[in-house]
């Protein structure tokens, strides 16, 4: 069983910025890919980035591409979200997910675990 805690959210003007971070537990996270993902109240879940265990291969949303970027430290077991540029519209609970098979992409059901969240609200 892999446990996911996630950090860093909090209340910030749009412009600004934010660094989530998802600590992992288990001995095989750099085998793992992993996904942030968000949810706005009233609306489903949707992919923001992955990644997959070397940190070479990503993968972002179109509605996140060039402001947000994902990276990994797996020697800390950590994965990082770091969010530029930040728009109202990107105000959601944020989730990071790990893939036990490594393929990590843009599809919720090819993640194994998630950890609880962590709430993003960017004013206007």
């Amino acid at each position: 069983q892999v446990q996911l805690v996630e950090s860093g959210g909090g209340l910030v003007q749009a412009g600004g910025s934010l660094r989530l971070s998802c600590a992992a537990s288990g001995r095989s996270f750099s085998s793992y890919a992993m996904g942030w993902f968000r949810q706005a109240p009233g609306k489903q879940r949707e992919f923001v980035a992955a990644i997959r265990g070397s940190g070479i291969t990503t993968y972002y949303a179109n509605s996140v591409k060039g402001r947000f970027t994902i990276s990994r430290d797996n020697a800390k077991n950590t994965v990082y979200l770091q969010m530029n540029s930040l728009k109202p519209e990107d105000t959601a609970d944020y989730y990071c997910a790990a893939d036990r098979r490594g393929l990590g992409g843009p599809n919720l059901p090819t993640y194994d675990y998630w950890g609880q969240g962590t709430q993003v609200t960017v004013s206007s």
